[in-house]
């Protein structure tokens, strides 16, 4: 199944260096989306998702949900 613009955003979002507690503006949140995607690559991103899920569930839940909605909001037209 290809993933979705949205799914490789918010995969890069969750594989970067940016954490919900530094509070990032929409912004710096496309910024290090960018920056992720531009230095690991797509399909990277969604190895590495898949490696924190397979490691520490528990906090990948939490994560993936921020990231899905703070990419929802960073990049709404």
């Amino acid at each position: 199944m290809p993933a979705t613009i949205d799914d490789v955003l918010t995969e890069a979002l969750f594989a970067s260096d940016l954490q919900r507690s530094q509070e990032p503006t929409a912004e710096l949140i496309r910024e290090a989306v960018t920056a992720t995607v531009s230095r690991l690559g797509a399909s990277e991103c969604a190895a590495l998702v898949a490696q924190e899920f397979g490691e520490h569930p528990d906090c990948a839940l939490g994560r993936m949900r921020w990231a899905r909605t703070a990419v929802r909001r960073a990049f709404a037209a």
